[in-house]
């Protein structure tokens, strides 16, 4: 059964074509990434802690728009591989990431790879596509951020 309705959604569901183009991203920086071993959402990670300092999993997670425990999940094999380590209890009994030697190198190494991936984008893009892009993205995501979530306190 073809139904028209649920073709029209998927073709104009903002949702669903964000989503997609997101995925395609990914993909191309992941695999311009992948001779340092890192994926994107990892750079993303590394790049936040080298940028902030030791900071506890709930700043990191709004630092790169990640809910804590998607964040969580990718934390694991970074720390497995001694890029990020937890440092002491701080305040409220959070602990704090940092970002380690190793990682460090790491992210020096990955950095050229990404400028790379963000050139290429820029370039496939045009300088009219690429601050269209920028400009869409910030409003996309101040409308989400304004949206109501269900459930959540009126403030």
């Amino acid at each position: 059964m073809h139904d028209k309705t649920a073709e029209a959604m998927i073709e104009s569901c903002a949702c669903h074509r964000i989503r997609m183009a997101a995925r395609a991203v990914t993909r191309s920086y992941d695999q311009a990434l992948r001779p340092a071993g890192l994926r994107a959402t990892q750079i993303a990670v590394l790049a936040a802690v080298a940028a902030r300092g030791a900071l506890s999993i709930a700043e990191l997670a709004r630092a790169v728009g990640m809910d804590r425990s998607t964040l969580t999940r990718n934390l694991g094999p970074l720390e497995a591989e001694g890029l990020l380590a937890r440092g002491d209890e701080g305040w409220r009994r959070s602990r704090s990431l940092e970002l380690s030697a190793r990682g460090r190198a790491r992210l020096e190494q990955a950095l050229p790879l990404w400028k790379e991936a963000q050139k290429r984008l820029r370039r496939q893009l045009g300088e009219e596509g690429w601050d269209d892009v920028q400009r869409s993205v910030d409003r996309v995501l101040r409308s989400a951020e304004r949206t109501p979530q269900r459930g959540a306190r009126k403030p």
